[in-house]
């Protein structure tokens, strides 16, 4: 099976959990929902070396993940530690040479030594010092060498600098009022009873419903797209944006460097803009990749860089089935730069997992 729980609502997903758990077949699944993970037995991760097998499922696969990533770290720090003691080494030493060589010259000049063996003194002190920077630098150059190697396979996220401007931000606002509103379509009303919420700066909702059941109509009337048949909205100004599955802020025909102009409303010099989208682990070496070839993690990632080069963070976020389009590093990214955006989430996904981690606060149901 490849990605079977995507696109499906949660009534559908749980019908494939019963059928995993019940069925008797060998499985082979390609997926990235952390649910159904976690009702099989083994986890293979694939990798651009090899295939590792962990002989658990899901959460068996993060305990150990994390238990590696600490030796890695651990590894790293040590390293570290390691280079500036070797740094300070070598300061000391050839400071200390320096002080003998200093004192070496003043006893000859005071001693009557011919010129021609002051100077053959002086070329072998150079010699010795020289030798002794010589051995500190090997030395200094192969832990930074190991040091960087170990770097490089740090996990993604752990490289990451997120960096939302919140300041503007006020929580508790009410930004939207719902009184009795539906919507129809050829006549007939789209939810069975009226709709009444609220709103307010800094709430994490979801919005939940089976597939057809009116998110995206949902989302259209709070965004101001559409208007409300029946019942009455009232808001406040806001800056609202909307990241659907499709990742529409981008425009396929700009490269990721150009991408990222766009949202400079601030007029942040070039080395900003370059220096944001290294956060997001665009390096140079994409910065003329042109959008139109990015996978769904990477296009969510830029739009989120996008995001952060704007001259303010907007005051709501909404996000539609974010996690279908992202391998497991990537939903990691989106979590933990969602859980650092202080203003006001309002989520379609029918992914539980996230939904937890993000720390949604309440529901609509639809």
């Amino acid at each position: 099976m490849d990605e079977p729980s995507n696109h499906l609502d949660i009534s559908s997903r749980q019908l494939l959990y019963n059928f995993i758990q019940s069925t008797k077949s060998t499985l082979i699944i390609v997926s990235h929902d952390r649910k159904l993970l976690n009702l099989l037995g083994k986890v293979c991760e694939l990798n651009k070396h090899e295939i590792k097998v962990y002989g658990g499922n899901y959460d068996f696969y993060t305990e150990q993940k994390q238990i590696e990533s600490n030796a890695l770290n651990q590894d790293i720090l040590n390293r570290e530690k390691a280079l500036q003691k070797a740094k300070e080494k070598e300061r000391e030493t050839l400071e200390r040479q320096q002080k003998l060589d200093s004192r070496g010259k003043g006893k000859q000049e005071k001693s009557g030594v011919s010129r021609i063996m002051m100077n053959t003194l002086r070329n072998n002190a150079e010699n010795s010092t020289s030798k002794t920077k010589s051995v500190h630098a090997e030395k200094i150059s192969g832990i930074s060498q190991k040091l960087q190697e170990l770097r490089t396979t740090l996990p993604d996220i752990d490289k990451m600098k997120f960096g939302f401007d919140n300041s503007s931000l006020h929580k508790g606002k009410i930004l939207f009022t719902a009184k009795d509103i539906n919507f129809s379509y050829n006549r007939q009303n789209l939810w069975k009873d009226n709709l009444n919420f609220q709103i307010t700066s800094g709430e994490r909702i979801a919005l939940k419903g089976q597939n057809g059941s009116g998110k995206t109509t949902l989302i259209k009337l709070i965004l101001g797209s559409l208007a409300p048949q029946s019942g009455t909205i009232s808001k406040t100004e806001n800056k609202a944006v909307y990241i659907d599955q499709d990742y529409s802020l981008l425009d396929n025909k700009l490269k990721i460097y150009e991408q990222a102009q766009q949202f400079n409303t601030s007029a942040l010099q070039e080395h900003d803009i370059k220096m944001r989208l290294n956060r997001y682990l665009f390096t140079k070496d994409d910065w003329d990749k042109s959008c139109s070839v990015l996978s769904g993690g990477e296009r969510m990632r830029l739009i989120l860089c996008c995001l952060t080069i704007n001259s303010q963070s907007p005051d709501i976020i909404i996000l539609d089935e974010p996690t279908n389009n992202l391998d497991i590093q990537n939903i990691e990214i989106v979590t933990t730069a969602i859980n650092e955006y202080k203003g006001t989430l309002i989520v379609v996904s029918h992914d539980e997992t996230f939904l937890e981690q993000i720390n949604i606060e309440h529901t609509i149901e639809l």
